[in-house]
C-alpha cells in the first residue's frame, strides 16, 4: 500500500508551493515596461490550462491583448465605473478608495481576458446539469493557476473588476470579434513589476483585513470552530482585554497638550478609552464607521403594547435599504455605511444590497405565555451578532454603531433592564413610540407579568428600587457625575473597566436564560455585536434603550467587553438611563431622541473620531513652543 509520505511532494517542492501561495499579490501599481518573454507567457497560460474543470469541459479561453490603444480604451471604460463606485461610497471609505487606481490596465504590457463558454462540452457535461455555475467556477480555478504560475515566474497580476460584463463583452466583440455567448470571468493585467508588496495592498491600505483561518473552518457542525462557537471565542477574547498601558499613556499626553487641564471635557475620557483599547497613544482614528441595524419582530406585540402594526418592522427594513429612513440621513451626514441584519423579522425579505440575512426564527413568541425563544435560538442570535461584527471589522470598518428595528422592542428592552438592574417595571417602562397613559399602564403590567412568569421579577421591584451598580469585587460603583481622574476633572466616559456587574439576580447568573425568556432576537444580535467588537478591540457606539438592554446582557456574559463601548446618547426612555447607570456609561449626547435605528449613536460617531484626533494631532507644549501653566 502506498503511504502518505510516498504520495507527497518532495519537502523542498512543497515548501516552494506554499511560498508561492503566500507571496501571490493582486498588483495595481508598479508594472514596468519590460516585455514578457513569449516562453514565459506560454508557461503561465499552460499552467492555467491545467486547471480542474467540471466534467473535464475546460470551458476557458484566454484573450491576450498587446494593443496599447485597445487597452487604453478599456482603461477608460473601467475608469467610468470606478468613478461611479467612488461616488456611492461613504466619506471615509471614499478617502481610502482614492488611492486605488485602475491605471494598471494601461501600464501593464499585457491584458488577459479570461472567458467562460457555458456551452462547451454539449448538453451532457458531467456535473454541470445540476450545477450550471460549475463552468464559471472552473474558470476561476484557471485564473488562480495563472496567477500562481505568474508569481513563480516573477510576473505581477492584477484582477480588474470595474467593468460591466456585457458592456465589456460588446466592446471586445466589436474590436476583436469576441463571440457574444461567452461570459467574461476576469480581466487580468500581466507584466513584470518593480517589487511585490509584503502584504496585500488592500490590507496595508486599511481597506480590509484577512479573516483568521479559525473563523472559516467549521467542524462537523456549522459554527463549531475548534470545539466552540463564535460566542465562546468572543467571551474568551474579551477576558484578555487589558487597557492600563494605553490609558496611562493617553492620560500622560493629556497633561502635555496645548489645551487647559480639563478643557476637552468628556472627549478626553473618550480618547483615553480609545487609547486603552488600542494599547497605544495616540489611538488610530476610528473610521470608517458602519451602523448595523438588527431587525426582529416580537410576539408580545399581540398583547397590545404599541399602536403600531407589526408589519411596520419589515416596511421599515425596506425603507432602510432604500435609503429613506432617519438612520440613512444621519449616516450620510457623518459618512457611515448602513447595513441591516435580519435576525428575526416575521415577514420574508427579498435579497437586497445592504441586507444581511441571518434569520434565526420569524419573530419571537409572546413572552407572557412562555419564553420569547429557546436558549439555542437566543445563543444563535448572539452568535450571529458576533459574526456580523467579525465580518464588518474584516471589511475594514474601525467603528461599529448599534442600530435596531422591531415593533414592540421597547417592551422586551424594559423587561431585560428590570431583570438586570433590579428596577421595577413602573420605573423602567417608557412610552416607546409615543403611547398614551392607558397603554403605558397596560405595557407596564405586561412587563411585570412576563418577569413574574419567568422568575425574573426582583423581590423589591414593587417598591421601584434600583440597586446600586457594583463592581466585580462587590464594591459599589461610582455614580455618573462622581469625580474621576481623567486628566480634567470630568467623570469617566464609560467606566466599567473594573469588571462584572454582580448581584443576586437570576439574570446575572444566567444572562442567556434571561435573554431567551423576555428578550428579542435583535437585542440578542446587538449583544453579539457588542461582544464581537470588543473581542476585536474595535470601539462600539451604543445607541438607545434597545442597545442598552443588549449591553446589559453582553456585560453579564463578558464584563470586560465594556472597555470597547461608548454611549452615543441618552434616550428619553427611562430604561435607558437605568441601563447606562448600571453599566457606568456616560452618554456623549442628550438630545431627547427616541427614534432608535442607531440615530443617536451615529450623531456621536464624529465626536469619537474627534477625541482620537485630539490625542494624535493637538501639539504638546514642548513641540509647539508654548509655555505651560506654572505649577
Amino acid at each position: 500500500m502506498t503511504g502518505p509520505r510516498e504520495t507527497a511532494l518532495e519537502p523542498g517542492d512543497a515548501a516552494a508551493l506554499h511560498r508561492v501561495l503566500a507571496a501571490r499579490r493582486d498588483v495595481r501599481t508598479g508594472f514596468t515596461d519590460d516585455p514578457v518573454d513569449d516562453a514565459v507567457l506560454r508557461r503561465v497560460l499552460a499552467a492555467a490550462h491545467t486547471a480542474p474543470s467540471v466534467g473535464f469541459s475546460q470551458p476557458w479561453d484566454f484573450l491576450v491583448l498587446r494593443d496599447a490603444a485597445l487597452r487604453a480604451e478599456l482603461a477608460s471604460l473601467a475608469a467610468d465605473q470606478r468613478a461611479a463606485f467612488a461616488a456611492s461610497l461613504p466619506a471615509a471609505r471614499a478617502r481610502a478608495f482614492a488611492g486605488l487606481k485602475v491605471e494598471a490596465i494601461r501600464e501593464a504590457p499585457l491584458g488577459v481576458v479570461v472567458t467562460c463558454d457555458p456551452t462547451r462540452g454539449g448538453r451532457h457535461v458531467l456535473g454541470r446539469a445540476t450545477q450550471p455555475r460549475m463552468a464559471a467556477h472552473s474558470v476561476a480555478g484557471a485564473v488562480q493557476n495563472l496567477w500562481l504560475a505568474a508569481r513563480a515566474e516573477g510576473l505581477g497580476v492584477g484582477w480588474v473588476s470595474f467593468f460591466r460584463e456585457r458592456e465589456l463583452a460588446a466592446l471586445l466583440g466589436e474590436r476583436v470579434g469576441m463571440p457574444q455567448h461567452l461570459e467574461i470571468v476576469a480581466y487580468l493585467c500581466l507584466g513584470h513589476v518593480s517589487a511585490f508588496a509584503a502584504e496585500p495592498e488592500l490590507q496595508s491600505a486599511g481597506w480590509a483585513r484577512r479573516r483568521p483561518l479559525e473563523w472559516a473552518v467549521h467542524t462537523d457542525t456549522w459554527g463549531n470552530h475548534d470545539g466552540g462557537d463564535a460566542l465562546d471565542a468572543a467571551v474568551d477574547a474579551c477576558a484578555g482585554i487589558a487597557v492600563a498601558e494605553g490609558e496611562a499613556a493617553a492620560r500622560e499626553r493629556l497633561t502635555r497638550m496645548t489645551v487647559p487641564p480639563g478643557a476637552l471635557g468628556l472627549l478626553a475620557e473618550v480618547g483615553v478609552r480609545l487609547a486603552g483599547l488600542a494599547g497605544a497613544c495616540p489611538p488610530p482614528v476610528p473610521e470608517p464607521a458602519v451602523v448595523a441595524v438588527f431587525a426582529g419582530d416580537h410576539g408580545v406585540h399581540a398583547r397590545g403594547v404599541t399602536p403600531w402594526p407589526q408589519e411596520v418592522t419589515h416596511q421599515m427594513v425596506a425603507n432602510f435599504l432604500a435609503g429613506g429612513a432617519a438612520v440613512n440621513a444621519f449616516a450620510r451626514q457623518v459618512g457611515a455605511e448602513v447595513v441591516v441584519v435580519d435576525v428575526g423579522v416575521a415577514a420574508p425579505l427579498d435579497p437586497a444590497p445592504g441586507l444581511l440575512p441571518r434569520k434565526v426564527r420569524p419573530g419571537t413568541a409572546d413572552m407572557t405565555a412562555g419564553p420569547a425563544m429557546s436558549r439555542d435560538e437566543a445563543r444563535a442570535a448572539v452568535v450571529a451578532g458576533v459574526e456580523v461584527a467579525r465580518d464588518l471589522v474584516a471589511a475594514g470598518n474601525r467603528l461599529l454603531v448599534t442600530g435596531d428595528m422591531g415593533i414592540a422592542n421597547t417592551t422586551a428592552s424594559a423587561a431585560l433592564v428590570c431583570a438586570f438592574t433590579g428596577a421595577s417595571p413602573e420605573d423602567v417602562t417608557g412610552r416607546g413610540t409615543g403611547i398614551d397613559d392607558a397603554m403605558l399602564a397596560h405595557k407596564t403590567a405586561v412587563v411585570r407579568e412576563a418577569l413574574a412568569l419567568h422568575g425574573l421579577l426582583p423581590s423589591d421591584a414593587s417598591e421601584g428600587a434600583l440597586r446600586s451598580p457594583r463592581s466585580s469585587d462587590g464594591a459599589p460603583r461610582s455614580e455618573p457625575g462622581a469625580p474621576a481622574d481623567s486628566g480634567g476633572g470630568r467623570p469617566s466616559a464609560a467606566r466599567a473597566s473594573d469588571g462584572a456587574l454582580r448581584s443576586e439576580l437570576p439574570a446575572d447568573a444566567d444572562p442567556l436564560g434571561a435573554l431567551a425568556a423576555v428578550g428579542g432576537l435583535e437585542i440578542a444580535g446587538i449583544a453579539g455585536l457588542l461582544l464581537g467588537g470588543a473581542a476585536l478591540r474595535t470601539p462600539v457606539v451604543v445607541d438607545g434603550v434597545v442597545a442598552g438592554a443588549a449591553a446589559l446582557v453582553a456585560a453579564a456574559m463578558a464584563p470586560t467587553a465594556s472597555h470597547a463601548w461608548l454611549a452615543g446618547h441618552r434616550s428619553v426612555e427611562p430604561a435607558h438611563t437605568l441601563a447606562l447607570t448600571h453599566l457606568g456609561l456616560e452618554p456623549l449626547l442628550d438630545l431627547g431622541l427616541r427614534v432608535g435605528e442607531g440615530t443617536g449613536a451615529l450623531l456621536a460617531a464624529p465626536l469619537v473620531a474627534a477625541a482620537a484626533r485630539a490625542l494624535g494631532e493637538v501639539a504638546t507644549f514642548d513641540a509647539a513652543g508654548v509655555a505651560s501653566k506654572d505649577v
